[in-house]
């Protein structure tokens, strides 16, 4: 029996490594991160996922690779979490990048500044300087 994710709305699907991935690849789109490294974030995701024995809510999931985002790409991080906590304006970005700005480990030559939120006809651009 495949294990099966547990939706906010209490739907239930199985899980899928490549829908994970696609979400992965897609926060870390035009990101310096290796497909080798995107490819380990999900092995180790998957592998936490072992200790579940038939399901696991969708919540786990997400916590986990941000966990594991917020080490490898700060702009990566930022992009998952705000499909995943499902951001509805400029101020949700501001909120989480204040969190991240607070707890991250510095990182060379990179300044995650807000001044560099920028919207741009409905879509969020963020860089690092």
């Amino acid at each position: 029996m495949p294990l099966m994710i547990v939706k906010s709305d209490n739907r239930r699907e199985p899980f899928l490594r490549e829908k994970l991935r696609r979400g992965i690849l897609h926060a870390c789109e035009k990101r310096p991160i290796s497909i080798d490294t995107i490819d380990q974030l999900v092995d180790a995701v998957e592998y936490e996922l072992k200790d579940y024995v038939m399901e696991v809510p969708s919540s786990e999931i997400g916590e986990k690779v941000l966990k594991k985002l917020h080490a490898i790409d700060q702009v990566a991080y930022i992009r998952f979490a705000s499909v995943y906590r499902n951001f509805s304006d400029v101020d949700s970005f501001l909120k989480e990048i204040k969190k991240l700005k607070s707890r991250r480990s510095p990182r060379k030559n990179s300044k995650l500044s807000v001044h560099n939120l920028k919207k741009r006809g409905g879509a969020i651009a963020l860089s690092l300087n």
